[in-house]
């Protein structure tokens, strides 16, 4: 039987049959999603296309009740603000999900109820491995106890950290997280109001500043200690000020991409992309 290869030159044919998926966000000109699931949805010959949704938060709600009542949308992908409203929005989550307090996928079950997972962390960690940083006995400050922040954190202790700092200014977000990460990580997990920068092996931003061309950096890179490694969970720009200072004073960084890249192979296995169809 002859393997029909399809054509990833063109713009994905659209029809009556097309499977639907959306990612949400507020902005979403940043989002690498699409550039990532369309040419898998092709190249596995799924007549599917993923396409972005910018909504704010007063109406996140409102659409997402609305896109899961679509009979043809499959799943859901969730980003920047909107991943700790989607958690409290979905029908079931999954432990990883509890843990972080945030969901950024949802998917349509047999049934019609919607199942979220987070799989922040597990790609961030994923990416931090295969670059070499790996975080296993390392102390580690991690900026943002957001959706994403949460995430990265419950990942970073299941994979070994030795001690990991949280950092916010909303002192209830920041104290809710912890107290998760002490239910499953006793005594690993601190929150700060000021990171202790000089103590540590590894800094993760996951914070949105640095989108913006007039953002302040989340934190000062001087007083970092000697090869200390910086990560920046911002996917566009590539090179953010944050990882421009870090690399102009010697220290390893770490790009937003990894953290997308890592979670492709997640995707597939959860929107069950290689199943046969009807199952």
């Amino acid at each position: 039987m002859e393997l029909v290869v399809p054509d990833l030159s063109g713009p994905v044919p659209i029809s009556g049959s097309t499977r639907l998926y959306a990612v949400l966000g507020a902005p979403v000109e940043q989002v690498r999603a699409p550039s990532l699931l369309n040419p898998l949805f092709a190249r596995l010959g799924i007549d599917a296309v993923l396409f972005p949704v910018h909504v704010e938060p007063d109406a996140f709600a409102g659409v997402l009740h609305g896109l899961t009542r679509m009979k043809n949308l499959d799943g859901i992908l969730v980003t920047i603000p909107h991943k700790a409203a989607a958690l409290r929005l979905a029908d079931e989550v999954s432990p990883a999900a509890e843990v972080a307090g945030a969901v950024n996928a949802l998917r349509r079950e047999p049934d019609g109820r919607w199942s979220g997972e987070n799989f922040d962390g597990a790609g961030f960690v994923r990416g931090l491995t295969e670059a070499g940083h790996l975080p296993g006995g390392r102390r580690i400050v991690l900026m943002g106890a957001g959706g994403a922040g949460s995430a990265i954190a419950a990942a970073l202790l299941a994979a070994g950290a030795a001690h990991l700092t949280v950092c916010d200014p909303d002192a209830a977000r920041l104290r809710e997280l912890v107290a998760r990460l002490e239910e499953h990580w006793p005594g690993r997990a601190t929150g700060e109001a000021d990171p202790p920068l000089g103590e540590a092996d590894i800094v993760v931003n996951a914070t949105p500043l640095g989108m913006r061309p007039d953002d302040p950096q989340p934190f000062s890179v001087r007083g970092l200690p000697p090869r200390c490694v910086v990560a920046d969970v911002i996917m566009k720009p590539r090179e953010t000020a944050l990882l421009k200072a870090a690399a102009a004073l010697g220290h390893p960084i770490h790009h937003g991409a990894h953290m997308l890249d890592h979670q492709l192979d997640l995707y597939r296995t959860f929107f069950r992309l290689d199943a046969p169809p009807g199952q």
